[in-house]
């Protein structure tokens, strides 16, 4: 399994050399089973868009806010929340790294 630590600095590094303030790093990939590393730096956001069928994010550092119709939610690290399952959006309130896990349909 990944070194999550690690994960955390080396994916925060690549958002800072990239021209858009993010980076995003798939590290489990089983059967339904999806968990990705995404950084955020300060100020940068992924855009509002659907959910898969079940998901949570799991703040490893920083503070975020999840948006959704249904409200927003500061998280900072350490939190575990369920992503809603209408439309939302994640933006960063400063650098962050988040844990996505996602459980989608088999293809």
């Amino acid at each position: 399994m990944p070194d999550l630590p690690g994960l955390v600095s080396d994916q925060l590094a690549a958002a800072g050399a990239s021209a858009r303030g993010r980076s995003a790093l798939r590290v489990v990939h089983d059967g339904p089973l999806r968990q990705t590393v995404i950084a955020l730096l300060a100020g940068q956001s992924l855009e509002e868009h659907n959910t898969p069928p079940a998901a949570t994010l799991q703040v490893l550092r920083g503070r975020v806010r999840l948006t959704s119709p249904s409200g927003d939610v500061v998280l900072s690290a350490g939190a575990l929340e369920l992503v809603p399952h209408d439309r939302h959006g994640v933006s960063a309130i400063e650098d962050s790294v988040v844990l996505l896990t996602a459980v989608n349909p088999q293809q």
